[in-house]
Protein backbone atom coordinates (compact mmCIF):
# COMPACT_ATOMS: atom_id res chain seq x y z
CA UNK A 1 0.00 0.00 0.00
CA UNK A 2 1.56 3.00 -0.92
CA UNK A 3 -0.13 6.37 0.84
CA UNK A 4 -1.02 9.25 -1.17
CA UNK A 5 -1.34 13.23 0.71
CA UNK A 6 -4.58 13.62 -0.89
CA UNK A 7 -6.04 10.18 1.20
CA UNK A 8 -8.39 11.08 3.99
CA UNK A 9 -6.56 10.73 7.22
CA UNK A 10 -9.70 8.88 9.37
CA UNK A 11 -9.94 6.26 6.39
CA UNK A 12 -6.48 5.68 6.97
CA UNK A 13 -6.55 4.89 10.66
CA UNK A 14 -9.80 3.19 10.17
CA UNK A 15 -8.12 0.57 8.04
CA UNK A 16 -4.39 0.27 10.29
CA UNK A 17 -4.63 1.96 13.68
CA UNK A 18 -0.87 1.81 13.65
CA UNK A 19 -0.99 4.71 10.97
CA UNK A 20 -2.44 6.64 14.42
CA UNK A 21 1.23 7.06 15.98
CA UNK A 22 2.55 9.22 12.84
CA UNK A 23 -0.32 11.35 13.03
CA UNK A 24 0.38 11.66 16.60
CA UNK A 25 4.09 12.34 16.10
CA UNK A 26 2.92 15.07 14.02
CA UNK A 27 -0.03 16.14 15.96
CA UNK A 28 -2.42 16.02 13.62
CA UNK A 29 -5.70 15.20 14.98
CA UNK A 30 -7.37 11.98 13.37
CA UNK A 31 -9.90 11.60 15.18
CA UNK A 32 -12.13 14.47 15.74
CA UNK A 33 -11.02 16.34 12.44
CA UNK A 34 -10.29 12.57 10.54
CA UNK A 35 -12.12 14.01 7.84
CA UNK A 36 -9.78 16.05 6.07
CA UNK A 37 -7.05 14.95 4.06
CA UNK A 38 -3.38 14.37 4.76
CA UNK A 39 -2.48 17.40 2.66
CA UNK A 40 -5.09 19.86 4.22
CA UNK A 41 -4.06 18.70 7.65
CA UNK A 42 -0.64 19.40 7.11
CA UNK A 43 -1.19 23.08 4.99
CA UNK A 44 -3.16 23.80 8.27
CA UNK A 45 -0.70 23.01 10.66
CA UNK A 46 2.47 24.58 8.18
CA UNK A 47 3.95 20.83 7.82
CA UNK A 48 5.80 19.57 4.78
CA UNK A 49 2.95 16.49 3.75
CA UNK A 50 5.75 14.40 2.11
CA UNK A 51 7.67 13.85 5.55
CA UNK A 52 3.91 12.82 7.22
CA UNK A 53 3.49 10.50 4.11
CA UNK A 54 7.00 9.11 3.91
CA UNK A 55 6.38 8.20 7.77
CA UNK A 56 3.08 6.55 7.05
CA UNK A 57 4.24 4.45 4.17
CA UNK A 58 7.44 3.45 6.10
CA UNK A 59 5.00 2.19 9.06
CA UNK A 60 3.38 0.11 6.71
CA UNK A 61 6.10 -1.84 4.80
CA UNK A 62 7.76 -2.46 8.41
CA UNK A 63 7.32 -6.17 9.61
CA UNK A 64 5.09 -4.91 12.42
CA UNK A 65 2.18 -7.15 13.15
CA UNK A 66 -0.87 -5.53 12.44
CA UNK A 67 -3.16 -3.83 14.76
CA UNK A 68 -6.53 -4.97 15.35
CA UNK A 69 -8.85 -5.06 12.11
CA UNK A 70 -11.51 -2.69 13.84
CA UNK A 71 -13.06 -2.48 10.25
CA UNK A 72 -13.99 -5.99 9.54
CA UNK A 73 -15.81 -6.07 13.02
CA UNK A 74 -19.78 -6.53 12.86
CA UNK A 75 -20.83 -3.34 14.37
CA UNK A 76 -22.64 -4.90 17.17
CA UNK A 77 -19.74 -6.44 18.53
CA UNK A 78 -17.75 -2.77 17.72
CA UNK A 79 -20.67 -1.09 19.71
CA UNK A 80 -20.06 -4.13 22.52
CA UNK A 81 -16.74 -3.13 22.69
CA UNK A 82 -17.13 0.37 22.91
CA UNK A 83 -19.00 0.44 25.53
CA UNK A 84 -17.21 -2.23 27.61
CA UNK A 85 -13.58 -1.13 27.14
CA UNK A 86 -13.69 2.92 26.40
CA UNK A 87 -16.71 3.47 28.30
CA UNK A 88 -16.30 1.76 31.74
CA UNK A 89 -12.54 3.46 31.68
CA UNK A 90 -13.69 6.58 31.23
CA UNK A 91 -15.59 5.73 34.37
CA UNK A 92 -13.07 4.15 36.01
CA UNK A 93 -10.27 6.70 35.46
CA UNK A 94 -12.19 9.85 36.02
CA UNK A 95 -12.38 8.55 39.78
CA UNK A 96 -8.87 8.02 39.82
CA UNK A 97 -7.54 10.99 38.16
CA UNK A 98 -10.28 13.75 40.42
CA UNK A 99 -8.46 13.53 43.67
CA UNK A 100 -5.49 14.06 42.44
CA UNK A 101 -6.15 17.07 40.38
CA UNK A 102 -7.67 18.09 43.84
CA UNK A 103 -4.37 17.47 46.07
CA UNK A 104 -1.66 18.51 42.96
CA UNK A 105 -3.75 21.83 43.23
CA UNK A 106 -4.01 22.48 46.56
CA UNK A 107 -0.31 21.67 46.85
CA UNK A 108 1.60 23.20 43.79
CA UNK A 109 -1.78 25.53 42.65
CA UNK A 110 0.59 28.77 44.09
CA UNK A 111 3.08 28.29 41.88
CA UNK A 112 1.71 26.20 39.07
CA UNK A 113 -1.66 28.08 38.70
CA UNK A 114 -2.45 26.40 35.36
CA UNK A 115 -3.57 23.00 37.28
CA UNK A 116 -6.50 24.96 38.65
CA UNK A 117 -7.43 25.63 34.91
CA UNK A 118 -6.44 21.62 33.92
CA UNK A 119 -8.40 20.87 36.70
CA UNK A 120 -11.68 22.89 35.45
CA UNK A 121 -11.39 20.88 32.09
CA UNK A 122 -10.64 17.69 33.03
CA UNK A 123 -14.15 17.88 35.30
CA UNK A 124 -15.92 19.58 32.97
CA UNK A 125 -15.06 16.59 30.53
CA UNK A 126 -15.54 13.87 33.24
CA UNK A 127 -19.26 15.68 33.17
CA UNK A 128 -20.18 16.24 29.52
CA UNK A 129 -18.35 12.36 28.85
CA UNK A 130 -21.02 11.10 31.46
CA UNK A 131 -24.27 12.21 29.97
CA UNK A 132 -22.69 11.22 26.62
CA UNK A 133 -21.95 7.71 27.00
CA UNK A 134 -25.52 7.15 28.57
CA UNK A 135 -26.75 8.83 25.30
CA UNK A 136 -24.98 6.79 23.69
CA UNK A 137 -25.64 3.63 25.52
CA UNK A 138 -29.59 4.01 25.77
CA UNK A 139 -30.46 5.20 22.14
CA UNK A 140 -27.72 4.73 19.61
CA UNK A 141 -25.84 1.68 20.51
CA UNK A 142 -29.36 -0.68 20.95
CA UNK A 143 -30.77 0.62 18.25
CA UNK A 144 -27.18 -0.14 16.45
CA UNK A 145 -27.96 -3.70 17.52
CA UNK A 146 -31.50 -4.25 16.65
CA UNK A 147 -30.35 -2.89 13.35
CA UNK A 148 -27.62 -5.63 13.05
CA UNK A 149 -30.49 -8.52 14.21
CA UNK A 150 -33.08 -7.42 11.61
CA UNK A 151 -30.48 -7.38 9.00
CA UNK A 152 -29.08 -10.64 9.86
CA UNK A 153 -32.44 -12.43 9.97
CA UNK A 154 -33.96 -10.42 7.04
CA UNK A 155 -36.46 -8.55 8.78
CA UNK A 156 -37.53 -5.13 8.98
CA UNK A 157 -36.83 -2.77 11.82
CA UNK A 158 -39.06 -0.48 13.54
CA UNK A 159 -37.34 3.27 12.74
CA UNK A 160 -36.97 4.97 16.66
CA UNK A 161 -38.02 8.03 18.44
CA UNK A 162 -35.56 10.10 16.70
CA UNK A 163 -36.13 9.59 13.22
CA UNK A 164 -32.71 8.78 11.96
CA UNK A 165 -30.05 7.42 13.80
CA UNK A 166 -28.45 10.29 11.55
CA UNK A 167 -29.72 12.65 14.21
CA UNK A 168 -27.94 11.08 17.43
CA UNK A 169 -25.09 10.70 15.58
CA UNK A 170 -24.57 14.18 14.41
CA UNK A 171 -24.85 15.40 18.13
CA UNK A 172 -22.50 12.75 19.28
CA UNK A 173 -19.84 13.88 17.19
CA UNK A 174 -20.07 17.15 18.24
CA UNK A 175 -20.01 16.68 21.08
CA UNK A 176 -16.66 14.33 20.45
CA UNK A 177 -15.57 17.46 19.08
CA UNK A 178 -15.82 19.77 22.33
CA UNK A 179 -14.29 16.86 24.15
CA UNK A 180 -11.55 16.95 21.64
CA UNK A 181 -10.84 20.43 21.76
CA UNK A 182 -10.74 20.77 25.42
CA UNK A 183 -8.18 17.70 25.98
CA UNK A 184 -5.90 19.75 23.32
CA UNK A 185 -6.32 22.65 25.91
CA UNK A 186 -5.19 20.39 28.67
CA UNK A 187 -2.53 19.36 26.49
CA UNK A 188 -1.44 22.89 25.90
CA UNK A 189 -1.61 23.92 29.26
CA UNK A 190 0.06 20.84 30.77
CA UNK A 191 3.35 21.41 28.01
CA UNK A 192 2.63 18.24 26.13
CA UNK A 193 2.01 16.33 29.81
CA UNK A 194 5.34 17.27 30.81
CA UNK A 195 6.02 17.63 34.68
CA UNK A 196 8.20 20.94 36.16
CA UNK A 197 11.03 20.17 38.20
CA UNK A 198 9.42 20.93 41.22
CA UNK A 199 6.68 18.10 40.81
CA UNK A 200 6.18 15.41 43.45
CA UNK A 201 5.59 12.17 42.38
CA UNK A 202 1.59 12.53 42.54
CA UNK A 203 2.19 15.14 40.10
CA UNK A 204 4.00 13.22 37.84
CA UNK A 205 1.48 10.52 38.54
CA UNK A 206 -1.62 12.58 37.70
CA UNK A 207 -0.04 13.52 34.42
CA UNK A 208 0.67 10.28 33.08
CA UNK A 209 -2.78 9.50 33.65
CA UNK A 210 -4.32 12.70 31.75
CA UNK A 211 -1.56 11.62 29.01
CA UNK A 212 -2.76 8.21 29.05
CA UNK A 213 -6.59 9.38 29.42
CA UNK A 214 -6.34 11.13 26.20
CA UNK A 215 -5.32 8.84 24.38
CA UNK A 216 -7.68 6.67 24.63
CA UNK A 217 -10.26 9.22 24.19
CA UNK A 218 -8.42 9.55 20.74
CA UNK A 219 -8.93 5.74 20.10
CA UNK A 220 -12.78 5.68 21.71
CA UNK A 221 -13.69 9.05 19.20
CA UNK A 222 -12.14 7.50 16.42
CA UNK A 223 -13.67 4.10 16.70
CA UNK A 224 -17.12 5.91 16.61
CA UNK A 225 -16.81 8.89 14.52
CA UNK A 226 -14.60 6.71 11.11
CA UNK A 227 -16.24 3.59 11.68
CA UNK A 228 -19.04 2.42 13.52
CA UNK A 229 -21.07 5.69 12.88
CA UNK A 230 -20.93 5.80 8.91
CA UNK A 231 -21.27 2.20 8.75
CA UNK A 232 -24.55 2.41 11.06
CA UNK A 233 -25.76 5.44 8.81
CA UNK A 234 -25.14 2.98 5.88
CA UNK A 235 -26.98 0.16 7.20
CA UNK A 236 -29.87 1.97 8.45
CA UNK A 237 -30.58 3.01 4.68
CA UNK A 238 -30.89 -0.76 3.72
CA UNK A 239 -34.44 -0.34 5.75
CA UNK A 240 -35.41 2.47 4.35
Amino acid sequence: MNIQEDQIIGELVANDYRTASVFKKHNIDFCCQGNRTINDACEAKNIDGKLVVGDLNELLNSKTDSALDYQSWPLDLLAEYIEKKHHRYVEQKTTEIKPYLEKICRVHGGRHPELHEISEHFNATAGELAMHMKKEELMVFPFIRKMVKAKEAGTKVAMPNFESIQFPIQAMMDEHTNEGERFRLIDELSNNYTPPEDACNTYRVTFALLKEFEQDLHLHIHLENNILFPKAIELEKTFI
